[in-house]
């Protein structure tokens, strides 16, 4: 049986202040809502001129690797994303929930005893280089994002963002949560179509908490809601309109708590993570116990008395 807890990270907005892609804007001079404006038209146009269905989810990665062979992004390559890493502004107390999560079960020898213990997964539609260059990298267990591969260009040489690898959009998280449920990437010849019994599935669902900040997470927050897992959303202080956006999320069922995106000792979202993990880690023990007691005899064996002693004495 399953005794890990899993919690399921969002990246932009859930984690960091704002986006990913804002230190890429800041140090090649380009105004962030300019690129995302155009970003869109050009996606819409292509889909109403061309008559070509474009994920706008993803559409964006596309525009980074024209900008870099433009010259616009100059040595804008993998170890450079990786670079911009270093520079994320993060939430308050972000950092410091995934090893306060961790340590309430590691902590406790009731839940370290019996092999119950906490992971953190990111599954992020922005750069996996840029969180893999960040202070989360050395705190998850595995993270989900969009992969470029470099290409020498130009007279130099220079090393540039070419073609897309591999990408993770709002749909594709669901695909992410059934990897980190079988063990993908974990457990050896396991993949994501491989057919595991729920019970022999490496993180089940109802042991997983996903968090994220709005509608685009609404397909794994759905998944994870429909399996018996639990779900939070998060907004930024003083955001009237984003605050709105999670109550109505909650008001639909599409999330179960929603919280400011503080995380620091004694806010809503500390408290509400901290309790579900021990809330988690308890069943979890219950469960144990209970199906070690259906596995095991109800009294030991004892030593049956000796046929003399069984027979009456004669009269």
């Amino acid at each position: 049986m399953s005794s890990i807890i899993a919690v399921v990270w969002d990246f932009d907005k859930t984690l960091v202040d704002g986006y990913m892609e804002d230190p890429i804007f800041e140090e090649y001079g380009l105004d962030a809502n300019t690129f995302w404006a155009e970003t869109r038209e050009i996606a819409d146009h292509l889909s109403a001129q061309q008559g070509i269905m474009v994920n706008r989810d993803t559409y964006y990665l596309n525009r980074f690797i024209c900008l870099a062979k433009e010259g616009r992004f100059p040595g804008l390559n993998n170890e450079r994303l990786k670079e911009f890493g270093k520079e994320l502004k993060f939430y308050p107390g972000a950092v410091e929930i995934f090893s306060t999560l961790k340590n309430i079960v590691d902590a406790d020898p009731r839940y370290s005893e019996n092999d119950i213990h906490v992971e953190h997964f990111i599954v992020s539609t922005g750069f996996k280089k840029i969180i893999e260059g960040s202070e989360f990298n050395a705190l998850v267990r595995r993270c989900y994002g969009c992969e470029l591969i470099d290409e020498n260009v130009g007279s130099n040489g220079e090393s540039v963002i070419s073609e897309i690898a591999y990408t993770i959009d709002n749909t594709t998280k669901t695909k992410a949560l059934f990897e980190i449920n079988k063990g993908v990437g974990i457990r050896p010849k396991i993949d994501v179509n491989t057919k595991i019994p729920e019970d022999l599935r490496r993180i089940r669902f109802k042991n997983m908490i996903y968090v994220a900040d709005g509608p685009s997470d609404i397909p794994a927050f759905s998944l994870v809601n429909r399996n018996g897992g639990s779900t939070f959303a998060v907004y930024p202080h003083g955001d009237v309109n984003a605050f709105s956006q999670v109550e109505g999320m909650r008001r639909d069922g599409r999330v179960q708590m929603f919280a400011e995106a503080d995380y620091r000792e004694n806010t809503t979202a500390y408290m509400w993570l901290t309790k579900k993990v021990r809330d988690y880690a308890d069943r979890i023990l219950r469960e144990q116990k209970d199906m070690l007691m259906e596995n095991i005899g109800q009294s030991a064996p004892v030593h049956l008395p000796s046929a003399a002693f069984d027979t009456p004495p004669a009269v």
